[in-house]
């Protein structure tokens, strides 16, 4: 069969595609404590490997695998997990199966490598098991009630002080203190639960969680003298923390993004809101002028 200038282009694609996944797989799979895990990934390295041979039966080209790619998701799966890594990558290779249907004429074998793609998938969900996505659950603790309250103590000291050193020091002094609450109230759950995850763990990445959105909220009173501006950089700063957690978890656990931001911006500014109003007629009611 003679192929089509257009189609023997979208071939050297996906072989491209194939020939990079497998050096992804390859070098995730060599550092991969888990003897099981190593396995599935090396035998996956070894179908992208053959995805890309059966490729250039019609291309017959050597392609080169993209090195951008490889450095890209190799970094993304070492600073933010494999499985975020892998998952990021595997929805590209969703988008170019979309495609695969296109070839079918000119690839009667198409069918047999989209099944090999869909049990790469399945194989990768039952795999994995990253501490971070055990303790996904303590994170989203900590983040969600740094988010609400501090967001809300902000909004409310903001106009009640009007004075961005005060504002900063009651803010840090609230946050520390809430973080270590929370830690506490989280290995006290999860010692009284039935479960896998380590209490001291649990509590250690909720305060972690906790510590670093304060932190993050309460930087801008510290080099700014505008308090009303720290106050819409701190709600920026929680609307970028909200979509990058969200973002995390939608694409490592499968779950939708949009339900649960929405969710989130919605508590943490619905709060904000009202903590800035209580802050406005308190200080109205008590005359102070700082």
């Amino acid at each position: 069969m003679t192929l089509s200038p257009e189609t023997i282009s979208a071939l050297e694609t996906f072989q491209r595609l194939e020939i990079t996944e497998h050096h992804i797989y390859h070098f995730l799979a060599a550092r991969m404590p888990s003897a099981e895990n190593r396995q599935v990934l090396e035998k996956i390295a070894a179908d992208e490997l053959r995805h890309a041979e059966d490729w250039k039966t019609y291309t017959q080209k050597d392609i080169k695998p993209d090195r951008w790619a490889i450095w890209k998701y190799t970094w993304i799966s070492r600073v933010f997990g494999i499985t975020f890594g892998i998952k990021l990558m595997e929805r590209g290779e969703e988008k170019a199966q979309a495609n695969y249907a296109q070839l079918r004429d000119a690839v009667p074998e198409i069918d047999n490598w989209i099944k090999d793609e869909n049990e790469h998938e399945e194989a990768l969900l039952e795999m994995f098991d990253e501490e971070i996505l055990q303790y996904a659950g303590s994170v989203v603790l900590g983040l969600n009630d740094a988010l609400v309250e501090l967001t809300g103590a902000l909004a409310g000291l903001t106009l009640a002080l009007q004075n961005t050193e005060l504002i900063a020091l009651s803010g840090l002094i609230t946050g520390i203190a809430a973080a270590m609450s929370m830690a506490a109230s989280e290995y006290l759950s999860t010692r009284s639960e039935k479960t896998d995850k380590h209490p001291v763990r649990a509590a250690v990445y909720t305060g972690i969680a906790y510590i670093v959105t304060v932190a993050l909220l309460i930087t801008p009173y510290l080099f700014i003298q505008n308090y009303y501006i720290d106050l819409a950089l701190a709600l920026t700063t929680a609307v970028i923390i909200i979509a990058a957690f969200n973002y995390y978890i939608s694409i490592a656990k499968d779950e939708p993004f949009k339900a649960r931001f929405a969710e989130m911006s919605a508590l943490s500014f619905g709060i904000a809101a009202i903590s800035f109003i209580i802050g406005y007629f308190i200080r109205q009611w008590l005359g102070i002028e700082v």
